[in-house]
């Protein structure tokens, strides 16, 4: 039993003694309290953890697509023009946004074929053949896997050459390595692959890249086009915050370069990367709450145990009252016991749920994003408990009869 203080005056580091003494009297009853405590503690770390991992990964995973992309193509003319000759798109016009717009990085026209390949063994496959220039490969951040991408000297030779997406050329060859040196007949042209690629985040076909694709020289592909249109030009920036801007100059660009009845469509992927960081930050902060809601059950068990040691300790109440103790300090000693035994197991917890990321930042490759906010968070919220649920079993104590309480067994 804590022996009482021989004067009134209130003394934190009294108060503190006290409470850690009765922690010392009864380690298991709190110790098990505290564990709830620590288990949501370490789950609100760890939810954060998982949030913006998650946010990361997502991220990246837009980003390796060509953050730093922006496409244009034409959609047709206005709703109230009719009978009017298509308005497409140029490499005029892309080399006119190369020279009016500031801050592109590289760009590429686009021309779509379409054919059906065959191969020694009698395989026939459709495919679709997107002529591009040699930027293209920086602007949609292609991955070569084998062989060699066509130079500048290949599209001013016009040389008959291919790359072959990798999963074509393992249906067609058997593998990547195979399909180099191979020679397709591109409508009747005959085009040697001398390598192959991916996108380094499969889109599944919801770009213009799909598993069945071939890209070969611009100035190729013109060969079987009886104009100077391009159905899409593609451009990407020197940095990702310029993409909002660039993209607003070139759709100015393009469109003074047509008639007003046509309309064209210039985006990239910041909406998708800020609609994506958003989702992520709402779902975190969704499983925040449930922590805290864990956090908040944990609580109350620190109630049901303090009214218990109140209960307990009644003769002590009473003999401290006898010796000159306020209620003030009998309240301010409880609810010091209940934040003690909170901000323990907040402590333990938070230590858990960083433990975690940084073993595996430590022992992995796997750079895990740990955010010191959400454990001065943990702290805070688990303090909270402690002074929210001990301030009724606090306050009962202090209105204890120092008379009564003497004579209670």
């Amino acid at each position: 039993m804590a022996t009482a203080s021989p004067h009134s005056g209130l003394c934190f580091s009294e108060i503190a003694g006290f409470a850690f003494d009765t922690f010392a009297t009864s380690k298991i009853r709190f110790i098990l309290t505290a564990l709830g405590i620590m288990i949501g503690t370490a789950s609100l770390i760890l939810v954060v953890t998982i949030g913006l991992t998650g946010k990361h990964y997502v991220l990246g995973q837009i980003q390796a697509v060509g953050a730093n992309m922006i496409y244009t193509d034409y959609e047709g003319g206005a709703e109230n023009v009719t009978a009017t000759p298509a308005d497409y798109l140029t490499l005029q016009d892309m080399q006119a946004v190369q020279q009016q717009v500031l801050g592109i990085a590289a760009a590429s026209p686009m021309i779509e074929l379409h054919d059906r390949i065959g191969t020694g063994s009698g395989r026939q496959r459709d495919i679709v053949i997107l002529g591009v220039s040699p930027q293209y490969r920086y602007v949609r951040n292609l991955e070569i896997l084998a062989g060699r991408y066509f130079d500048d000297q290949d599209t001013q030779a016009r040389n008959k050459v291919a790359l072959m997406q990798q999963r074509l050329a393992k249906v067609m060859y058997g593998s990547q390595d195979a399909a180099i040196g191979q020679t397709i007949h591109v409508n009747g042209l005959p085009v040697m692959v001398i390598g192959t690629f991916k996108e380094r985040v499969e889109t599944f076909g919801l770009s213009e890249i799909s598993s069945d694709t071939v890209l070969i020289p611009y100035t190729v592909a013109r060969y079987f086009s009886s104009s100077d249109k391009v159905k899409q030009l593609f451009f990407s920036t020197n940095a990702s915050e310029e993409v909002p801007a660039v993209t607003n100059e070139i759709q100015r660009v393009i469109q003074s370069r047509h008639r007003p009845g046509s309309v064209y469509r210039t985006e990239n992927l910041t909406q998708l990367v800020s609609l994506a960081s958003k989702t992520a930050n709402a779902l975190t902060a969704v499983l925040m709450l449930i922590a805290v809601v864990t956090l908040l059950v944990s609580g109350v068990g620190i109630m049901n145990i303090m009214l218990a040691t109140v209960r307990a300790r009644v003769r002590e109440i009473g003999i401290r009252k006898a010796v000159g103790a306020t209620r003030r300090e009998i309240k301010y000693q409880f609810l010091a016991e209940a934040v003690f035994i909170s901000l323990a197991g907040g402590l333990v917890g938070v230590v858990a749920g960083l433990a975690l990321p940084f073993a595996l930042r430590w022992f992995t490759d796997y750079h895990i994003p740990i955010s010191g906010f959400s454990a001065v968070v943990a702290i805070v919220v688990s303090s909270l408990v402690g002074i929210l649920f001990g301030t009724a079993p606090a306050s009962r104590a202090s209105r204890l009869d120092p008379v009564e309480s003497l004579r209670f067994e």
